[in-house]
């Protein structure tokens, strides 16, 4: 057994979280930072056996495409003196992070 984590832009997580529950995986979302922007992430788990590995990263990558961006430039995180004026930068969002890792034990109480 594997455990799929899933780090997934906000805006793909309803259409992801639909199909894998469409596709009949139990899925558990987490709501997540990311440390860049600073803007909302979801982070979803799915356990799931060895041979249905293949089928839940397809589903990930039918939705989470990456795109480009304009965003505010974040403030420096340093003790800055003086005015710091954002200014748009673009950048990708979106996309999915995926780590699959082995399960040693999995229980259902």
């Amino acid at each position: 057994m594997k455990l799929v984590i899933a780090i997934v832009h906000d805006e793909d997580a309803k259409s992801l979280l639909e199909d894998l529950t469409k596709s009949e995986f139990r899925v558990t979302k987490l709501a997540s930072t990311g440390g860049f922007l600073k803007a909302g992430n979801t982070t979803v788990l799915v356990g799931v056996e060895d041979d249905e590995i293949d089928r839940v990263k397809e589903i990930i990558g039918e939705n989470c495409q990456s795109r480009k961006e304009m965003v505010t430039s974040p403030a420096p995180v340093s003790g800055t003196t003086g005015v710091f004026i954002p200014y748009p930068v673009e950048v990708t969002v979106g996309g999915a992070t995926v780590f699959v890792v082995d399960v040693e034990e999995y229980l259902k109480l």
